[in-house]
């Protein structure tokens, strides 16, 4: 794959540094690709007929900016229209005929585009594929279908052998279907995407590798910076054609999830039905959902992937190494990359709780260095929570961190004290607080009034009120892949009244990354160990198991509760927090499939003695860990 040179003339051409075969003839003039925000639909709609003339063709793309080096991919354009990644998007109601006209611009390699036919309906792989030869050009007419959120994409096959996870990466673009009769809602469509060298990467992603995840074409921070006012209706579709699942977090509000799809089939949800409210939404490959939200509170948010290798600041295209003084300020804006979206939420900030401080809980969490237990290159690092004269736990290995309990509704101060030799912050996922103590360091708050990261030896104070019961997360938002690996991450219960909960019936299943790289390859933590102690249980009891995902990667984890190879049942009880709706709540089969920084609480009752396990395995049934679980 070339990477363009930053040093373009104006009519665009280059000398290309190559990184798989391909390179164009020395002279010849590279079209730049101008990204696509998704705002304009393509085409002409006339009398109910939408005609758009589509080519795929190679370009100069650039995901960091335009004066930033390039990489050679092809993709979608309208006729006598710069290329657009993603391509451009179709959005037109129901019962609109689509008339598209694609041509194949490639002197080799047969195009192959697949989502161009009826929508909302189950169709064969061949009747949703056209191929069209190199130079030719294909009529396609087609109705739309249902109402709902879909895609195209395209691949270019036996034109060079390199690898279509670069060239073809982001052949794509959004198919959207608006209901008849209705002006189409204000809404944004994020288009995610990956460009890398080799298909192979996807799982071995560090932040030395060359790729790039976008939204709409974009990498943090140079994604689009959304602004809302307090109280506005905010509605995003969803779209993932990379390689690759995304749990998809919003900081500080719930968004309801009105509908998921293939992109083909998109099972939008009735307005009447129970609404699903969640923080988090794992988005497998090639899905899609919609989803409504609307901002009660001021100040900056954010809304990323929650897969940790998924937000790095990945190298620099051309293949130089990250700034010498990369790792300093600990800022969101320098630490992060890739799938993260900025909002800012605009309106007068909510006035400040005036209260006794005496009124006010006080607790302190001291993040440190677990002594002795790591290297420099994989560090030990732990918390201990401070409670008055109490203290937990007080000895390493500091694993798993520490269970916050709190009570809703009762104002809180934690003060984070950094005890490390590095910058931190803490991120209260799932609580709904003031922006400013969301713990997103360089970006939280206000734009007069924004939380700095914890310095080596200082401290910061975090004050909310949890306004609901829920299982929840504490863990850092500065340089998080690495200190979360090294062992800072917790549960962050809040409950009704907090003296009556019992470990014993109440139960945290805390899923993490060992701080060893080699143990990472081999399996999870859970509540800290690889090798976690039997759970006592006893027949016709019931449990609740709060399961939290706070993993660094790896966003396909099934959890199951088996005895020998049956799988028993449970109740789902909350997701992220939210109690599930009654109308949901049936007892189902014990399995559930996670995404990193997800909770879900399930209602257990073992109905006989014996021995049961709760299992995690990967999503292609490698065992993680397990719990073995005596039944009395």
């Amino acid at each position: 794959m070339r990477i363009v040179s930053s040093a373009l003339s104006a009519v665009g051409l280059f000398a290309a540094a190559t990184l798989s075969t391909g390179a164009h003839p020395a002279g010849r003039a590279v079209e730049r690709i101008v990204n696509n925000d998704n705002r304009v639909p393509a085409g002409e709609l006339r009398r109910g007929v939408l005609t758009i003339r589509l080519e795929a063709r190679e370009g100069d793309w650039r995901p960091d900016g335009d004066s930033h080096p390039g990489l050679s991919v092809r993709a979608f354009a309208e006729e006598g229209k710069a290329a657009q990644v993603p391509g451009p998007m179709i959005r037109v109601p129901e019962g609109t005929e689509i008339h598209a006209l694609v041509r194949n611009t490639f002197k080799r390699g047969m195009l192959v585009v697949r989502g161009l036919s009826r929508r909302g309906v189950s169709v064969s792989a061949d009747r949703d594929t056209i191929q069209i030869a190199p130079g030719a050009a294909r009529d396609v007419r087609f109705v739309a279908g249902a109402a709902g959120t879909y895609y195209y994409r395209g691949s270019v096959e036996g034109a060079d052998g390199s690898d279509p996870s670069s060239r073809d990466a982001e052949l794509s673009g959004a198919f959207i279907i608006d209901p008849a009769g209705i002006a189409p809602p204000r809404d944004r469509v994020l288009v995610i995407g990956l460009w890398l060298t080799d298909t192979a990467q996807v799982g071995a992603i560090t932040r030395e590798s060359i790729v790039r995840f976008t939204i709409n074409g974009k990498s943090w921070p140079n994604t689009e910076r959304l602004t809302y006012a307090l109280g506005d209706t905010v509605r995003f579709r969803v779209i993932n054609v990379s390689l690759a699942v995304h749990p998809m977090h919003l900081h500080g509000f719930y968004f309801t999830v009105d509908s998921r799809g293939n992109g083909t089939v998109d099972s939008v949800y009735a307005p009447t039905a129970s609404p699903y409210r969640v923080v988090t939404e794992r988005l497998a490959l090639g899905r899609t959902f919609s989803m409504t939200w609307v901002p009660e509170r001021a100040g900056n948010w954010m809304f990323h992937c929650h897969d940790n290798y998924h937000v790095l600041r990945n190298a620099p295209l051309e293949g130089s190494p990250p700034a010498a003084d990369f790792h300093a300020t600990y800022l969101a804006h320098d630490m992060m990359g890739g799938l993260v979206m900025g909002i800012e939420v605009r309106g007068r900030e909510s006035p400040a709780l005036v209260m006794q401080e005496a009124t006010r809980r006080k607790l302190r969490l001291l993040a440190r260095v677990a002594s002795g237990t790591g290297t420099e290159s994989e560090p030990a690092f732990g918390y201990v929570l401070q409670e008055g004269t109490s203290s937990s736990p007080s000895t390493p290995p500091l694993l798993p961190g520490p269970t916050i309990l709190l009570k809703r509704g009762e104002p809180v101060s934690i003060t984070v004290v950094n005890q490390l030799p590095e910058p931190t912050s803490v991120h209260w996922h799932g609580i709904e607080l003031e922006s400013y103590y969301d713990g997103v360091p360089g970006f939280a708050g206000s734009p007069n009034h924004i939380a700095p990261a914890i310095a080596p030896g200082d401290s910061f104070e975090a004050r909310f009120t949890p306004p609901r019961s829920g299982t929840f997360i504490f863990h850092p938002h500065a340089d998080e892949f690495s200190q979360q690996r090294a062992g800072l991450s917790g549960a962050l219960l809040v409950l009704d009244d907090p003296t009556t909960f019992d470990s014993a019936t109440d139960i945290v299943l805390l899923l993490t990354v060992p701080r060893h790289e080699d143990e990472g390859r081999r399996g999870i933590l859970i509540n800290g160990s690889m090798t976690p102690p039997p759970l006592e249980m006893r027949a016709g009891e019931t449990y609740r198991l709060r399961l939290i995902d706070i993993h660094t990667y790896r966003p396909s984890m099934i959890v199951r509760v088996v005895r020998d190879s049956t799988l028993l049942t449970w109740r789902p009880a909350a997701k992220d927090g939210m109690p599930i709706p009654a109308a949901r709540a049936a007892a189902r089969p014990a399995q559930q499939q996670m995404g990193n920084g997800e909770t879900y609480d399930f209602e257990f009752t073992p109905t006989m003695p014996g021995n049961l396990r709760i299992s995690v395995t990967s999503n292609v049934g490698a065992l993680l860990a397990e719990v073995s679980v005596h039944v009395r």
